[in-house]
């Protein structure tokens, strides 16, 4: 699979240059829990579709990259919490694009501690690292306190990439999906990949966030997307808020036995943040009946271990 770039210098290579693999592959697991009652499961392999931006971080960066480099900026700003994918794909995108990328991480505390893996990761890719307070996190998007963090030359980049253009994005996720899905699974942290995926999914098809942060806010941002991205409510999609395991990068004991089941049934590492909660979700959903007898079931993989 070819999916790797050499660096570039600022403004000479788009995102095109990445050389994603797409579409990413559609694999059908047979595992009795939904075989049993009459469903398919098949998983959307987006975790496959470039080494360093894999799954919804491709689809959500890409329009981003290229509306920086077409802006002429030098520089990528963005944001994320200590253990962010997010930050991790933006900061690999910089160095393979030749952009500079300043990440800004929440929690000033962190600051005096010995990077974590996600963040050591970042720093070893170019990205300079900006700690701040939680109070100051939570005003990033207001205007003077933006102006503090992003230089003259920066374009930013929200958390977690989701904004319309990331929306417009991840639609043709759905647009993969139309004719070979009946119900499409997604783990959602800013919900920018689920305002896309149902946005681009045919009628009769729905989608299913599973969020992974405890809160309940998620509904509200999602409508927001995708009134900005598509002018208002577009495709079938639900929220089922049983799933996140106590809240983001946080586990339950029954989360932790299900992600091991799966890898020994499957031979598949789950991406625990995300991805393991997502595949709980649906295969609880199954053994409760949710889904009728026909169902194809399509858990999008969005991320690696």
């Amino acid at each position: 699979m070819d999916c790797v770039t050499s660096d570039n210098p600022p403004g000479t290579a788009g995102p095109g240059a990445l050389r994603p693999c797409l579409p990413s592959p559609l694999t059908e697991l047979a595992d009795d829990r939904f075989t049993e009652r009459g469903l398919r499961l098949l998983l959307k392999r987006d975790d496959l579709i470039h080494p360093d931006l894999p799954g919804n971080k491709w689809r959500k960066l890409e329009p981003n990259l290229r509306a920086a480099a077409e802006s002429g900026a030098r520089t990528l700003l963005t944001f994320g919490g200590a253990y962010s994918n997010h930050l991790r794909a933006t900061a690999a995108a910089g160095r393979l694009l030749g952009f500079g990328t300043i990440g800004v991480v929440r929690g000033d505390e962190l600051a005096g501690r010995p990077l974590n893996p996600s963040l050591a990761r970042c720093a070893a890719d170019g990205m300079r690292l900006r700690f701040v307070d939680r109070a100051t996190y939570r005003r990033k998007a207001e205007p003077e306190v933006l102006a503090s963090l992003a230089p003259p030359d920066a374009f930013v980049i929200p958390e977690g990439g989701s904004n319309a253009a990331a929306a417009r994005g991840c639609a043709e996720l759905g647009r993969e999906l139309r004719e070979v899905a009946d119900v499409v699974g997604v783990a959602c942290g800013t919900g920018g990949t689920l305002a896309g995926l149902a946005a681009g999914l045919s009628a009769g098809q729905r989608a299913i966030g599973f969020p992974v942060l405890k809160g309940g806010f998620l509904e509200t941002e999602i409508l927001r997307l995708q009134d900005e991205a598509f002018g208002g409510r577009h495709g079938t999609w639900t929220l089922d808020d049983r799933f996140h395991g106590g809240g983001y990068a946080k586990s339950t004991p029954e989360l932790e036995e299900f992600t091991a089941d799966f890898a020994a049934r499957h031979g598949i590492a789950l991406e625990r943040v995300y991805v393991a909660k997502m595949l709980y979700g649906l295969t609880t959903l199954a053994q409760e009946g949710a889904f009728a007898p026909g169902t194809r079931v399509v858990a999008v993989i969005t991320g690696a271990p």
